[in-house]
């Protein structure tokens, strides 16, 4: 039990907060459409409902993987945070379909709904909140990168940058994109169907938030498969490449593959050295770039092959493609 409570500490803290803030905000947003039936906060309620189970979830997930190897598991537990979140999207997939579903009834079947005040209030108020997790999510994303940024280049930085981020962040930072302007959209529906006779307009918000999760749901899935079969990180591939270049008894590299498996990435390297170092000079050399290596954020471990050099230079062709 000890164990399980020191890997939940080192789960990702964005996911907990948006998964506490939402459940917050969806009970709000319950009790608001209990009173009005407003079908927008129908809406907002199902999506505030997904996202904080989804977060939970994730949270857990990213603790999980956090897990060290052991005997039946020697490649360790990386890859579980993508499990869980492909797992996660199945309940926002459920809450997007039912929430077109509700808007499609809304569009066919119009009626005005009540507590015009009530609901522009809560859904201010929950939009305020969403808007504070998405920014702690980007700062978050350029926390996992390291890049400093303040005031809107935070926004943009973090939007340039979000395929670098972690899975379980990369989510946070979707899902509550997505709510903060849900809720945004959710006001503009509800305030032209109080002031015109247009009161499709709520079911047809309804619609496009359902539209805008179901968008968030393939978007992970497909992110997330790509982490459990294995992806190799092209980017961190060149940057470690780079690096291993500048060690000047390193000649060349045969080959270089990093594997992300959630957060965790996994190098493999063979490199090219002077073949009339001695056996202690090329032992050296591999861990001097080990040490290199392990320093890079995310990398847990590396493997370096060494071999003589062939004369023929692999790597300088190969960083050509990654420059392309």
């Amino acid at each position: 039990m000890s164990e399980l409570f020191q890997l939940l500490k080192r789960g990702n803290k964005s996911a907990m907060l948006a998964a506490i803030i939402n459940t917050i905000i969806a009970i709000i947003k319950g009790t608001a459409f209990m009173f009005t039936g407003n079908v927008a906060m129908f809406a907002e309620t199902m999506h505030s409902l997904g996202d904080a189970a989804n977060q939970f979830f994730v949270f857990v997930g990213s603790a999980l993987s956090k897990k060290a190897p052991t005997e039946r598991f020697p490649n360790g537990f990386g890859r579980l945070v993508n499990l869980v979140l492909l797992g996660a999207v199945l309940i926002v997939g459920i809450m997007a379909f039912e929430t077109i579903v509700e808007g499609w009834h809304h569009v066919i079947h119009p009626s005005p709904s009540q507590g015009f005040i009530l609901n522009i209030v809560v859904l201010a108020v929950a939009t305020l909140l969403e808007t504070f997790v998405l920014f702690k999510a980007m700062k978050e994303i350029l926390h996992d990168i390291e890049i400093e940024a303040n005031g809107l280049n935070v926004f943009f930085q973090s939007l340039v940058n979000l395929g670098r981020a972690k899975p379980a962040t990369k989510l946070v930072f979707m899902e509550d994109l997505v709510a903060t302007f849900g809720g945004l959209l959710a006001i503009i529906a509800i305030i032209i169907s109080h002031f015109t006779a247009f009161h499709r307009a709520e079911g047809i918000a309804s619609m496009v938030i359902g539209a805008m999760m179901f968008f968030v749901v393939g978007k992970v899935f497909l992110d997330n498969a790509a982490g459990v079969i294995g992806q190799a990180d092209e980017e961190m591939e060149y940057k470690i490449g780079a690096l291993v270049m500048e060690d000047p008894d390193v000649k060349d590299i045969q080959g270089i593959t990093v594997i992300k498996e959630g957060e965790d990435l996994h190098v493999e390297l063979e490199i090219e050295v002077d073949p009339k170092l001695t056996v202690a000079a090329a032992d050296d050399i591999k861990d001097r770039l080990e040490e290199k290596i392990m320093a890079e954020n995310g990398v847990v471990d590396v493997t370096i092959e060494i071999d003589e050099e062939d004369g023929v230079m692999t790597w300088q062709k190969r960083s050509e493609t990654y420059v392309k």
